[in-house]
């Protein structure tokens, strides 16, 4: 059973729901020898993803050889975790990337943001501050490992908006 999930589709085109491979609503569900022990695991994969979004442990049949099979209430189970992995994983990517702070200035507050751009050659970061008005001040390159902090986005703006160095 080593043929590819993606290109493993029902005869009528319909979804696939058999007791080791499910799929529907854009997920596919595997269950596959556990590698580390004697048991069973359950991959899910979102279509065209080639790496599965989760893998958890399976639980066994009573048979205590054989997989307990997949059904329709496990698989949806499976959807509802393997989405929020993702999301989770979104979330925290998003907090990495884009990061932002307030400076006080004399002609009132100025929100700096940093924009992380995870190019896989040149990885760079854009620095911008923003006005009450939300218009744009000014906006800077800056290398990827720039940390924005209260005290950097400061002296970022006293500074006059120059590019910070390395």
């Amino acid at each position: 059973m080593n043929d590819d999930i993606h290109d493993h589709d029902a005869e009528d085109g319909g979804p696939v729901q058999e007791a080791r491979l499910w799929q529907g609503n854009g997920w596919t569900a595997r269950v596959i020898k556990n590698e580390d022990d004697e048991g069973w695991a359950v991959a899910m994969y979102k279509d065209g993803e080639p790496e599965p979004a989760l893998v958890g442990p399976w639980t066994m049949g009573r048979d205590k050889k054989n997989p307990k099979p997949l059904d329709v209430n496990a698989f949806n189970t499976l959807i509802k975790t393997a989405s929020e992995v993702i999301r989770r994983h979104e979330q925290h990517l998003h907090a990495i990337l884009h990061k932002s702070t307030v400076v006080s200035t004399g002609q009132g507050e100025l929100k700096v943001t940093l924009d992380i751009v995870p190019d896989d050659d040149d990885p760079y970061g854009m620095l911008a501050a923003t006005d009450e008005m939300g218009e744009q001040v000014a906006k800077v390159r800056v290398p990827a490992s720039f940390k924005l902090t209260p005290a950097s986005a400061e002296a970022w703006v006293e500074g006059g908006f120059r590019a910070p160095r390395a």
